[in-house]
């Protein structure tokens, strides 16, 4: 299957940011959406303005730190829509902060979050992958697994690791797969300095707010590599404002 119409496409981080774009994004272009979060009311919302326009959503309490919250999701798609197309592993946290601040709770959401998480969505959708014989992951790094800057070394070790894992994955997945990692610059959503320290949240707040791309060009780099036709693999795709050096 080519294109997006039709695909059955779930994705995890889906209430708010970059999920909540990429849902809109590909609702509009005729996917079927299974759509992952934590906040139930936030979840709710993003579904029903989905459906209120005519595609087709629905929504899964997840918290990717629970493999069973994954395997639902992916059972989820696979009862209510016969198959599983596509899995946007998208959910993330930024509470970065310095070193000598020993924010070890936050260091710990990171990785259980990017690495974890991620190792759940593979775990819960490869069966289903293999099963079908096609489908793809698309998994979302970011430009700080390729530049480091102060006080992000944690958050860009996990997307490091993140980059790390789509390629292993990638070249484990044989012909029938596609595995593709896309990884957005600075971008304006609200979890930017969310839970960082109030000095560190401030100053990314205002850089956001001066230099930061809208959530839909990430969404937009997001359908072109699953429109691609098969056998096509788009496996990278680095996404910057152009004011971002």
């Amino acid at each position: 299957m080519s294109g997006i119409q039709g695909k059955v496409v779930a994705i995890t981080g889906a209430s708010s940011g970059i999920g909540e774009a990429t849902a809109v994004h590909l609702a509009e272009r005729g996917a079927r959406l299974v759509l992952g979060a934590r906040g139930a009311d936030r979840l709710d919302a993003v579904v029903d303005a989905i459906t209120a326009r005519g595609g087709t959503a629905t929504g899964v309490i997840v918290d990717v730190t629970r493999r069973e919250d994954l395997q639902r999701l992916t059972d989820t798609a696979v009862d209510r829509f016969g198959r599983l197309d596509v899995l946007v592993s998208n959910a993330g946290t930024m509470a970065v902060s310095p070193f000598d601040d020993l924010r070890q709770d936050d260091w710990d959401a990171m990785v259980a979050t990017h690495i974890t998480g991620l190792l759940n969505g593979i775990g819960a959708a490869l069966p289903v992958f293999r099963r079908q014989r096609s489908g793809q992951f698309v998994n979302i790094g970011s430009t700080a697994a390729y530049v480091v800057k102060p006080p992000q070394g944690v958050y860009a070790a996990t997307k490091t690791a993140v980059k790390v894992l789509t390629e292993g994955l990638r070249q484990e997945s044989g012909p029938d797969l596609r595995v593709t990692l896309v990884s957005p610059g600075f971008t304006h959503t609200g979890g930017v300095g969310k839970g960082a320290s109030p000095e560190v949240a401030a100053a990314m707040v205002r850089q956001r707010d001066e230099i930061a791309m809208p959530p839909s060009a990430v969404a937009s780099a997001i359908a072109y590599a699953i429109e691609r036709p098969e056998g096509v693999d788009v496996s990278e795709i680095v996404v910057r404002p152009t004011v971002q050096a």
